[in-house]
């Protein structure tokens, strides 16, 4: 499994941003997803609950974990101690991606300084001036967006976001929905879209929604993304399944590399 700790780039988009450049003892997000083909899909494990789960993630080879903060729907959410807590159990170069439904730059900044997480995960599609200000503020947290593809108008927020961020996350949830849905649905999205995503995308993109080890491999050839993320595709009952993450690390790591 490739460590993915080593130097990121933000918002690496030709001709509009040459970004900062930051050392990292986590999280490799290369400039551009095409930098590195030949390398294995990334893992990212999300809704971790506790100490427990996050270390059967890590014993199963994951990259990342992700730890759900307070959100209007969906699972996972745990108190921003225990996210801080197990955030500082990570052995390198496993990543803690902190999930946040907070929508301007100071609240993300603010939570992110409770939890203290190797990179953010922004849920909600804030306006892309908050992303902005809020890249200023983070240092070397690594900034991840989600786009819930709803759409093909979800292609046009690369642009939108590009230049404030490290990596794109595509996901399937419905933001403007009575009760906002804003992760963890379990449910599949076009990955038409999302293969058009990844090929314009000058960023890393993980893909999110439905995803377990049925179909994890198609995913990774139908979408070719930089990483898959997953939450209840492995769990039963709610708790992390480790029959089913197993299959699901083993189905990852036997998709060959797209050359």
């Amino acid at each position: 499994m490739r460590a993915m700790g080593a130097r990121i780039s933000r918002g690496h988009v030709p001709s509009q941003n040459t970004g900062p450049v930051v050392e990292s003892d986590h999280l490799d997000l290369p400039p551009c997803h095409n930098d590195e083909t030949l390398a294995p899909t990334r893992v990212k494990i999300c809704c971790m609950t506790s100490h427990a789960e996050a270390a059967l993630a890590v014993q199963m080879g994951a990259d990342a974990v992700g730890l759900v903060g307070p959100m209007p729907s969906g699972p996972g959410p745990i108190p921003d101690d225990r996210a801080a807590a197990i955030a500082r159990s990570l052995p390198p170069p496993v990543a803690s991606f902190l999930l946040t439904s907070q929508t301007t730059a100071e609240s993300i900044a603010a939570h992110v300084a409770r939890v203290q997480p190797s990179a953010v995960q922004i849920v909600n599609h804030i306006d892309p001036t908050e992303s902005a200000a809020l890249a200023a503020r983070l240092g070397p947290v690594r900034i991840v967006q989600v786009i819930h593809v709803e759409d093909a108008g979800a292609l046009d927020r690369i642009d939108a976001y590009g230049p404030h961020v490290h990596a794109f996350l595509l996901d399937s949830g419905r933001p403007t929905a009575a009760v906002s849905e804003l992760g963890g649905t379990g449910r599949v999205h076009d990955w038409s879209i999302s293969r058009a995503f990844v090929e314009r995308s000058p960023l890393p993109v993980f893909l999110a929604g439905g995803l377990n080890p049925e179909n994890a491999a198609e995913a990774i050839t139908s979408v070719r993304p930089w990483g898959l993320d997953v939450c209840s595709g492995v769990r039963t009952d709610a708790r992390l399944d480790p029959v089913k993450l197993a299959a699901f690390m083993s189905a990852v790591r036997n998709v060959p590399p797209e050359r």
